[in-house]
């Protein structure tokens, strides 16, 4: 803080004195005696030399004497300009001294007036001539410094508070710096009211401090609380105009004279301004006459009214005062709160029917521990009345009936337990108990304290479910048994991929100590031990990646793990539902190596059928020609190609003949089935009559039904129609089935063969009357190379039945068989009338005939 060092002027009020003779001379000698530059300040013009017309009054030839005559002229003629001179600025002195003089005169008396006026009153003025310069300080200084302090010191930080200090500092140089005047009031710390004021003056700057006591304080307390009502009114004015709500003031005559933008708005005038001039009223002229008369009566107008705004009806509680001026008021909008206020009430409604719907039953006090709600379920849970729950009894009430009733927990001390469920309505926090009633039911009780008092006490039949969580608890002790006594080693990850669960054959099986497990290793340490145990590491990084790796789509994962101490285990990683993955490992050393040798003699088998096969088809071929030659010679030599034959030699023709043809056949049914096996038997697709095939195939079996002297009769139902399918492989179906029927039928005896129609299907039945299969014969009468004589007068090679189940099922069809000894033997075959193959192309039907053994095994 800077102080002000200060320069005291003393002034006196001594008058001019006028000059005398000797002085004027004085001074006219000095100008005329002074250089020039002195002269021409004087306006005194002198010669150089002197005049001509005295020049040409002396004689050329001058003596001694026209010199000093000369001189004595020129002398006299200065001094008489002198004297002149003199006499003229004499006079202009005087007048100039005489101006001076008054002047002086009325600057002292005004100097005089000023110094009383200054001294009238207590007070210090501090001036300034420039911003940089000393200030002058003129006035009492004892109205802020002690006399200790002296007059040539004034520092505003020793007889003010800081703050205010601070505050007169800055005033001070904006008023040095930008001429900024002020005006401010303070209290020194001495207790007294100042006024310190500054300003700019003709440019200067002077800075008033004044004590102000008695009528001066109380204007200056008057000014100050003027100031503060002029702020408060200007803030609450202020506060109207930001509302959201109309304010308006109005005259003793009840006409307006202000209101807000929002009151404009609410009029649907421009402004303010207009809303007044225009004195539009919010309310209609039936509310304006009743807050009239209330104001006149009781000074207050209170009430919620409705008024339109903006074509809207809305709802505002409205309330307006008497003032000693007229009358001021508000209107707050509450349609928004009165919309809310029903849309609450509906909620309500709707909350109070939705807990009377909940399974949990529901009761709630308030702070009187009286019961103010309760639903249906808190009612049935207690069978208590209606009527006694509507008379809302108290909280101990209803303890102490239901006690009578036998339905809380039994207890000890009924008073000490009913006062610590009463001391629920002072505590802060919910409270959960469990309470075990004497009809085996476990309730939970939750209660909770209200937000304006009182508790709510909820409900909840537990019984159920502290049911299932001893069976939970039960269950989980047994699985955790259990999984201890499998053989197979099982380990549970957690979603961080450390163990969260395992059983001791995973501890002993990767050589872990179970204590070491217990801590929850993580898979990486899992992993690092195992790996060092297998001959490929790499199929455990597999098992790890499904622990630790996060995708969308998490599957199984299976490793058979060959360890280096010859162990072969089957590991799995499974993933469970909550993100954790189950590892188990199953030694299946044993299983391994009997695995092994079976597929190494599987190998073996394949090799030996595919010899076998070779073999049948060399054969047959290489048996299929030469037979063919002796069939054909035969029938030459039977027709007497070569020359007549005897019977004799026609009988053994004959024989040879038929001999030769039974050969064929079943070289015929070997090369088929060798065919079937291969996959290289091609169907040949076309529409074959029903009854066509059926007539074929009897054509072909009549001499031996003629031989055995059998009848054969052949059943069709109407419009059986025809069928998709390899016409010479039904026709060689039909005739197996009847051969064989035939061979197992007496004498005498009839032959059936039937044909119908049965949706997309047609279905072929061979019935005989024979002696029937044996029961023990059923399951291998479909196989190749068995035969059954049972009484029959032909064994063939054991192949027809092998070649119709595998020609059938090449058509997609199947094979039915029923019999029954001494009753007959019924074959059924059912094909499709338009088998899938049908309509794929010959590609399709190479590899569906390849299909076939696999489907006649």
């Amino acid at each position: 803080m800077r102080g002000f060092s200060a320069r005291v002027f003393t002034r006196s009020a001594g008058r001019a004195r006028p000059f005398g003779r000797a002085t004027a001379v004085r001074a006219t000698a000095i100008i005329l005696l002074t250089a020039p530059a002195a002269r021409a300040e004087s306006g005194l013009e002198i010669l150089e030399e002197p005049p001509a017309f005295l020049l040409r009054l002396a004689p050329v030839e001058a003596n001694g004497a026209g010199l000093a005559l000369i001189a004595l002229m020129m002398l006299t003629l200065l001094a008489g300009a002198a004297i002149a001179l003199y006499v003229i600025g004499r006079r202009s002195w005087v007048r100039r001294a005489s101006e001076l003089e008054a002047e002086l005169a009325r600057t002292t008396a005004m100097l005089d007036r000023s110094t009383m006026i200054l001294r009238g009153e207590p007070q210090i003025l501090i001036s300034w001539d420039r911003p940089e310069a000393e200030p002058v300080i003129e006035g009492d200084l004892g109205i802020v410094a002690d006399a200790t302090l002296g007059p040539r010191r004034l520092d505003p930080a020793e007889w003010l508070e800081p703050a205010v200090a601070a505050q007169v500092e800055e005033a001070t140089e904006r008023l040095l710096n930008r001429g900024e005047a002020f005006s401010m009031a303070a209290v020194s710390r001495r207790g007294r009211h100042l006024e310190i004021s500054g300003q700019p003056v003709s440019g200067s700057a002077v800075m008033r401090i004044r004590d102000v006591s008695g009528d001066r304080l109380q204007l200056a307390r008057l000014h100050k609380t003027f100031a503060e009502a002029e702020g408060e009114l200007s803030a609450l004015r202020l506060a109207l105009e930001s509302a959201s709500m109309p304010a308006w003031r109005r005259d003793s005559e009840g006409r307006l004279v202000w209101c807000n933008a929002p009151y404009s708005r609410a009029v649907e005038a421009p402004d303010d301004r207009a809303a007044v001039d225009n004195g539009g009223e919010l309310f209609d002229q039936a509310l304006r006459r009743e807050a009239a008369a209330a104001l006149k009566e009781t000074g207050l107008w209170k009430r919620r009214a409705v008024a339109v705004v903006n074509g809207e009806r809305r709802t505002f509680d409205a309330a307006e005062v008497r003032t000693s001026f007229g009358a001021a008021g508000v209107a707050r909008d509450v349609s928004e709160l009165i919309a809310l206020r029903a849309e609450m009430e509906r909620n309500e409604d709707d909350y109070s029917r939705m807990i009377d719907r909940l399974s949990t039953a529901v009761a709630i006090f308030d702070k009187s521990k009286r019961l103010t709600f309760y639903n249906a379920a808190y009612r049935q849970i207690w069978s208590l009345e209606p009527a006694f729950l509507d008379q809302r009894p108290t909280d101990g009430e209803i303890l102490d009936r239901l006690r009578a009733k036998r339905q809380l927990p039994e207890q000890v001390d009924f008073r000490t337990w009913k006062a610590q469920q009463l001391s629920a309505y002072q505590a802060i926090e919910p409270s959960e108990t469990v309470w075990h009633l004497p009809d085996g039911r476990a309730l939970r009780v939750v209660t909770s304290a209200n937000p304006k008092g009182g508790v709510t006490h909820l409900y909840d039949d537990a019984t159920q479910s502290y049911a299932l969580a001893s069976q939970v608890n039960a269950l989980t002790h047994v699985q955790g048994e259990t999984l201890d006594a499998l053989k197979e080693g099982v380990a549970v990850f957690g979603a961080d991929g450390r163990m969260k669960l395992f059983n001791p054959v995973f501890a002993e099986m990767w050589r872990f100590d179970a204590a070491k497990l217990r801590d929850r290793p993580h898979i990486d340490e899992i992993a690092g031990a195992c790996r060092a145990l297998c001959q490929d590491p790499a199929l455990w990084d597999d098992l790890r990646a499904m622990v630790v790796t996060l995708t969308e789509r998490r599957e199984s994962r299976t490793a058979r793990i060959a360890r280096t101490d010859g162990l072969t285990l089957e590991c799995a990683a499974l993933p469970l539902p909550d993100g954790a993955t189950l590892l188990t490992s199953l030694d299946v050393t044993a299983g391994a190596n009997f695995e092994r040798a079976l597929t190494e003699r599987n190998e073996a088998l394949v090799a030996a059928e595919k010899l076998r096969n070779d073999f049948v088809n060399h054969v047959s071929y290489e048996l299929r020609t030469p037979l063919t030659n002796i069939i054909g010679f035969t029938q030459l030599l039977a027709a007497g190609g070569v020359g007549p034959l005897n019977p004799k030699q026609l009988e053994y023709a004959g024989f040879i003949t038929n001999s030769s043809h039974a050969l064929l056949a079943i070289i015929d049914d070997i090369l088929d089935l060798a065919s079937i096996d291969a996959g290289a038997l091609e169907l040949r697709l076309e529409t074959v009559d029903v009854a066509e095939a059926m007539k074929a195939a009897a054509a072909g079996v009549q001499d031996r039904l003629n031989e055995a002297e059998i009848e054969m009769r052949i059943v069709m139902t109407d419009g059986v129609g025809a069928l998709r399918a390899d016409g010479r492989r039904v026709r060689q179906v039909l005739f197996n089935l009847l051969s064989n029927a035939i061979n197992y039928s007496e004498p005498g005896q009839t032959v059936t063969l039937a044909a119908m129609r049965r949706g997309a299907e047609i279905i072929f039945k061979v019935s005989d009357r024979g002696r029937g299969i044996p029961p023990d014969m059923i399951d291998r009468v479909f196989d190749r190379f068995e035969t059954f004589p049972n009484g029959s007068r032909h064994r063939g090679p054991g192949l027809g039945l092998s070649i119709v189940r595998a020609l059938v099922e090449l058509h997609q069809g199947r094979v039915l068989i029923d019999t029954a000894p001494s009753e007959g033997t019924t074959v059924t075959c059912i094909f499709p009338i338009e088998p899938i193959l049908a309509a794929a192309g010959a590609d399709d039907l190479g590899r569906g005939a390849q299909l076939a053994p696999q489907s006649a095994q």
